[in-house]
């Protein structure tokens, strides 16, 4: 039941983050002005500590969940930011120049030239949004979120060690799973895209 709680906690979080993290790296990777406007609010957010977060996500919002997910979310949000903001700026410009010749509206380049071949980068934030989100479980459950993180906090209290190794253990897991799932995909992804690519060669 802890894992479960867990489990929802990151998956509702990561997807409120890619949510907001997405279209902001799309933006700021075709807009270097956003980009540097960016920049310096990414680097607070990724500097400040994360207990620093929490204090006023209380105050408005009350101990429980939806202080812990704001938080979260806060704290998730600049790699995935960051890593569409790369992709983004990695495709080819000659790549791009061959999609305008053909005549290509700016959504018809975003949606079928760059965002497909910004993939990878973009999985890669997925990834790292994930494993930043499991790093809150605990600090989470500060502020009443339950799931694993309150085992971890609860054994703390107590100095149970096998309990807190347990939920330790337990988290990590979750972490690995997670991982190799959203590795796996995208290596699919590259592998599917590889093939398409040498198709339409032929």
């Amino acid at each position: 039941e802890r894992s479960l709680q867990t489990l929802s906690l990151v998956t509702i979080s990561v997807l409120v983050t890619l949510a907001i993290g997405v279209p902001l790296g799309v933006w700021a990777g075709r807009r270097p002005g956003v980009e540097r406007m960016l920049r310096p609010i990414l680097d607070a957010m990724q500097t400040v500590p994360a207990y620093s977060y929490l204090l006023p996500f209380v105050l408005f919002l009350g101990t429980g969940s939806p202080p812990a997910l704001a938080a979260t979310v806060v704290f998730a949000l600049p790699p995935a930011v960051r890593l569409t903001a790369l992709g983004i700026r990695s495709v080819p410009p000659t790549t791009l120049e061959v999609a305008q010749a053909f005549g290509t509206t700016s959504r018809q380049t975003l949606r079928k030239v760059q965002m497909p071949l910004a993939k990878p980068s973009i999985m890669l934030g997925v990834n790292q949004t994930i494993m930043m989100a499991l790093g809150m479980v605990v600090i989470a459950a500060v502020v009443g979120a339950e799931g694993l993180g309150r085992e971890v906090l609860d054994a703390l209290k107590l100095l149970n060690v096998g309990d807190a190794l347990n939920a330790g253990i337990a988290i990590v897991m979750m972490a690995i799973v997670l991982d190799r799932v959203t590795t796996a995909w995208s290596q699919r992804e590259r592998v599917r895209r590889g093939r398409s690519v040498r198709i339409a060669g032929r």
